[in-house]
């Protein structure tokens, strides 16, 4: 086995599969209650992006809220569940 082979074997890694989390437009929450659940649970969006997330949802149906770790999904999915929100997550592929 040449130096090369091991060299190339540890720097190849296998990238974790991602998911998208996504929004599902309800009839029960305020919009602003949306907005602010979705800032509150992924700490990385902004309130512009929260809106355009929410009013993509209201008008689309749907709308990706982030794409992310497996683990992460679930735990974003689930908290935006806990506050009443409709979520669900997809591969991302």
């Amino acid at each position: 086995m040449s130096v090369e082979t091991i060299e190339q074997r540890s720097t190849s890694r296998k990238h974790a599969p991602r998911y998208r989390v996504l929004l599902h437009n309800d009839d029960y929450n305020s919009m602003e209650y949306v907005v602010q659940v979705l800032v509150k649970t992924v700490t990385s969006l902004t309130m512009p992006q929260a809106v355009d997330i929410m009013m993509q949802a209201h008008s689309n149906g749907t709308a990706l809220v982030i794409t992310c770790a497996q683990e992460h999904a679930e735990f974003y999915s689930e908290t935006l569940k806990a506050h009443g929100l409709t979520s669900t997550i997809e591969p991302d592929d």
